[in-house]
């Protein structure tokens, strides 16, 4: 058995995220069924959208994303994304993350970084890496995850279930931890902790054909479920509009930018 301040299962951004912003005072363990840099969210290509421009306006966002979204949003999800977002942008920034300079004085621009434009944008308000914006933001991350002495990265290793109160046998619902299986040793580990954050991304695999990543397997998702957690919206799963498709080879994501860029 292993003992932790808290258990992150799942190492996209979300999953890296959190570590690094847990692990100033927090022993920290990251969970991952692969290795540290094969989440879904270093295939992310275009940029990442914030209200970084003068011109542009929250509001705007908002009102963008609700058409987008065919007005079926979480109205305060919705706000509370937008309104951070510049704040998480310039959390990447000071990380390091190599978004692309500016090169036309023209164009607006985030304090000399380039902004573009995507489909159902309708400003400048995408900050990016060249092309390959997902890779740039976990290579990043996950150099500083991987330095960090609070932190220990569990790389190849299934989180099978959660340990709750119900499968210990006592009263309550409280989680403390999980049992993983860890693919090189060939056995179960149980690893406790008092705070568990599931960040296992979503369930796209379920289809035969689809542009999600083979980790999207909805692990976490059936793991909260059996624990007693709501889940709802499961109908919501993301098909990237663009998509080089061959019967005998992997298929790759072709960027959101060929149509915000025209």
């Amino acid at each position: 058995m292993q003992a932790f301040d808290v258990l992150i299962i799942g190492s996209g951004l979300g999953g890296m995220t959190m570590a690094l912003h847990l692990a100033e005072k927090k022993r920290v363990a990251l969970v991952t069924k692969r290795n540290l840099r094969d989440g879904g969210s270093g295939y992310a290509q275009g940029g990442i959208a914030a209200v970084l421009d003068d011109a542009d306006s929250i509001e705007n966002h908002i009102r963008d994303t609700f058409t987008a979204g065919a007005d079926l949003c979480d109205p305060d999800a919705t706000r509370f994304v937008v309104e951070n977002s510049r704040t998480a942008i310039d959390w990447l920034i000071d990380m390091g993350v190599p978004f692309t300079r500016s090169k036309n004085e023209s164009e607006p621009d985030y304090h000399g970084y380039h902004l573009t434009r995507e489909g159902g944008h309708s400003h400048r308000r995408i900050i990016h890496a060249a092309d390959a914006t997902g890779a740039a933001v976990i290579d990043t991350l996950a150099t500083k995850v991987a330095a960090h002495p609070n932190i220990t990265v569990l790389e190849n290793h299934i989180a099978i279930d959660l340990i709750t109160d119900h499968k210990l046998g006592r009263e309550g619902k409280h989680c403390w931890g999980a049992y993983v299986f860890d693919k090189q040793e060939g056995h179960v580990k149980t690893l406790m902790a008092p705070n568990t954050v599931l960040a296992t991304g979503g369930v796209g695999k379920v289809y035969l054909y689809t542009t999600n990543p083979d980790v999207a397997t909805g692990d976490g998702i059936a793991m909260g479920w059996r624990a007693g957690c709501r889940v709802g919206n499961m109908e919501f799963i993301q098909f990237h509009p663009t998509c080089l498709y061959h019967p005998h080879a992997k298929s790759f994501l072709i960027s959101e930018a060929v149509r915000g860029e025209g």
